[in-house]
């Protein structure tokens, strides 16, 4: 996984290229209005139920545009909220309020949205070992928030790039020329580059479970839309050699019975990719 300070820069660089967009050359809607020493307060109001997420991001935005902005806060992350509930207060420059005022309401929409329905995922597997983890499948540009808004719903993050963890799916296993050569260059690879990354391996059917275990090494093994018996014989096979993960158009009604089949994670692309935005409202007090 990524350090600590690359995911902080990565929060930066979303921050920073977002203010970009959204104000330009100013936010002249309040330059027009709105005198330079005017002072504000605004509530973060919610109007709906889920997992709030995106505080600690909010007093990121607010610090970056104006470091004299004061937040107040009552609810953190990961906490449950409802209709009327009252986040936080911001007081300071009311230019300063209204320039974050999108930003922060857009990303903490997003990730409350990620953040419930990872706690929903989290939820239906509870009392067995298996974990819920996230994929790529995420927002060109803003994969750090929404990364962080699944590890806030109780989730876990899979690699979170294509730089710092080994992935062999089914397309590069067929143009490497198989599994085995597959397996067998990148420990090469590795080797060459002096490089410490974790492997895993795509299999589609038992014979190629048998195929990753032959060449060994793998960290883990990625069970990719296979059927509850199948997995249940391929969690067998494994036993510890390998930790095993499910994926494949696993939804909240099938995945309790493949996390009782015995895997160590399911990875879903829909805690990202298919999710509904909390409404939110930054209200001036």
């Amino acid at each position: 996984m990524i350090s600590e300070a690359q995911f902080q820069k990565e929060l930066e660089l979303i921050i920073s290229n977002a203010i970009r967009e959204d104000v330009g050359d100013g936010d002249h809607s309040s330059l027009a209005c709105i005198p330079a020493s005017a002072q504000g307060k605004a509530k973060l109001l919610v109007k709906d139920e889920g997992i709030i997420a995106g505080v600690e991001f909010a007093k990121m935005i607010f610090n970056y545009v104006d470091k004299d902005m004061k937040v107040e806060t009552f609810i953190n992350d990961g906490e449950r909220v409802k209709y009327g509930d009252i986040v936080f207060h911001v007081s300071g420059s009311s230019q300063s309020i209204l320039k974050a005022e999108r930003l922060v309401l857009n990303s903490m929409q997003r990730m409350s949205a990620i953040a419930t329905k990872t706690k929903m995922f989290v939820d239906l597997l509870e009392g067995t070992q298996t974990k819920i983890l996230d994929t790529r499948k995420t927002t060109p540009g803003i994969r750090a928030i929404e990364k962080w808004a699944v590890k806030i719903g109780g989730g876990e993050n899979h690699r979170f790039a294509l730089y710092d963890m080994i992935m062999l799916k089914d397309n590069h296993n067929d143009f490497a020329g198989g599994i085995p050569q597959a397996i067998t260059k990148t420990k090469q690879y590795l080797i060459d580059n002096n490089k410490d990354l974790k492997i895993i391996v795509e299999a589609r059917n038992l014979d190629e479970v048998q195929q990753i275990l032959d060449a060994g090494g793998v960290y883990r093994i990625l069970l990719d839309n296979f059927d509850y018996e199948t997995t249940k014989k391929a969690v067998a096979m494994i036993g510890n050699q390998s930790l095993t993960e499910s994926s494949g158009n696993i939804n909240e009604k099938t995945i309790r019975h493949y996390a009782e089949c015995g895997v160590n994670y399911i990875s879903s692309g829909a805690l990202t990719h298919s999710v509904y935005n909390l409404d939110l409202s930054l209200k001036a007090i």
